[in-house]
């Protein structure tokens, strides 16, 4: 599973992306700061199992703190995108290829509206930012639609004369943007296209048809960012009311990013997604940076219960994406080998079953599986059994 985290320059993308990581990314106030994307690992909060059992975790791949797992997630920030990245404007294409694994995008946003199209900086209300999602949205599926098009009055007439099955065919051109045979088969069926005469589809029905792959392969939330500046308060409820169809989440990158630094320090106690940090070191911090701290605690933490980062990355993943984390375990031992409580936690896709976890787990699993446990209430469940988001499963193979 990737995130992609896009959005056009200079809006604090990739501000968002280190504080959601704290991997080395170029920040600088001009636009293309970032060429080559980053990629790093961001985290998860989930509610952790270990108090249901009476311990304590020892997460082998991520952490647990305050009885709250965060199981980490790959995530890409790509250069900014301007207006025309599909024509290739900016370093555009380049950019928009970065994103074809991605799964799911956060679209930052400067909801204090201090930059123009461009990325360039400007006075702090001068801009829509209703205008950057409308321009995602168009770049994004002008990029489909180029995909979609390329040589399609050949490939339409091949598919026809071969008889070959439109949905097979379309679904492998665009496998790489993440469209398979049922998703492909949905949205052709949804848009009444006549699968036996893809020649005859119209460009306004390949546009509604690139649009609609687009939705569904690449859902997106919007990351409302630079919420201290007051004037974001009125975007971000413009926004909402412009755009029924996102979920907006305010942000502020730059706060999140401090903390993190101050409790790496050793100098406050904080957990991402939290409403408050406790001082543990005040006299290590001058004026400035107190006076930094209230700041952040009183115009951001207080009014928004949060600095919106974790939120996003939560959102994006269980409720966008709706996957699950579920533990595997054992119902007379939670430990490994190396006597770490509940080491491992996955996430998985709605609907996946205990065969789906088995062979998540291992390819052996899954193939010589006999049955599996629910560990909390220690019932046997057979292969088609639909866990739920905190399961904790044992799996029974054969060898």
């Amino acid at each position: 599973m990737l995130i992609g985290v896009v959005g056009k320059p200079n809006v604090g993308k990739s501000t968002f992306f280190k504080a959601a990581t704290l991997a080395d990314a170029e920040i600088a106030n001009y636009p293309f700061a970032t060429i080559k994307p980053n990629t790093g690992i961001g985290f998860v909060k989930i509610d952790c199992v270990d108090k249901e059992f009476g311990r304590q975790c020892n997460p082998r791949t991520g952490y647990c703190s305050k009885g709250k797992r965060f199981i980490p997630i790959q995530m890409i920030d790509v250069a900014g995108l301007v207006p025309g990245a599909h024509e290739g404007k900016g370093m555009g294409n380049q950019f928009l290829d970065d994103l074809r694994q991605a799964d799911v995008l956060i679209h930052v946003i400067d909801a204090a509206g201090s930059t123009n199209e461009k990325g360039e900086s400007i006075e702090p209300g001068s801009y829509d930012p209703c205008e950057d999602v409308k321009f995602l949205e168009v770049e994004l599926d002008m990029w489909y639609l180029g995909i979609l098009k390329k040589g399609w009055e050949k490939f339409a007439r091949t598919i026809v004369q071969e008889k070959q099955d439109i949905t097979l065919a379309l679904s492998k051109q665009l496998s790489g943007l993440g469209v398979d045979d049922k998703i492909m088969e949905e949205v052709i069926d949804n848009l009444s296209l006549n699968k036996e005469t893809p020649q005859k589809w119209t460009d306004q029905e390949i546009s509604k048809l690139a649009t609609a792959l687009r939705i569904k392969t690449k859902p997106m939330i919007i990351a409302c960012n630079k919420v201290d500046l007051s004037i974001a308060k009125t975007n971000l409820k413009k926004l909402q009311e412009t755009f029924s169809k996102y979920e907006f989440i305010p942000c502020s990158a730059d706060s999140e990013l401090a903390l993190k630094e101050a409790a790496k320090a050793n100098l406050i106690e904080y957990l991402p997604g939290d409403s408050d940090f406790q001082l543990k070191s005040p006299e290590k911090l001058n004026e400035r940076q107190l006076n930094a701290l209230e700041f952040i605690r009183t115009n951001v933490l207080q009014q928004f219960q949060s600095t919106g980062i974790q939120h996003v990355l939560d959102t994006a993943i269980f409720q966008l994406l709706g996957y699950m984390a579920i533990y595997p375990g054992g119902v007379s031992k939670l430990e490994d080998k190396d006597g770490n409580v509940l080491p491992d936690c996955f996430l998985l896709p709605k609907e996946s079953t205990a065969l789906d976890f088995a062979y998540k787990l291992h390819t052996d699993l899954g193939k010589n599986f006999i049955r599996a446990i629910d560990v909390k209430t220690k019932r046997t469940v057979g292969k088609e059994h639909l866990l739920q988001h905190r399961d904790v499963v044992e799996i029974v193979a054969g060898r």
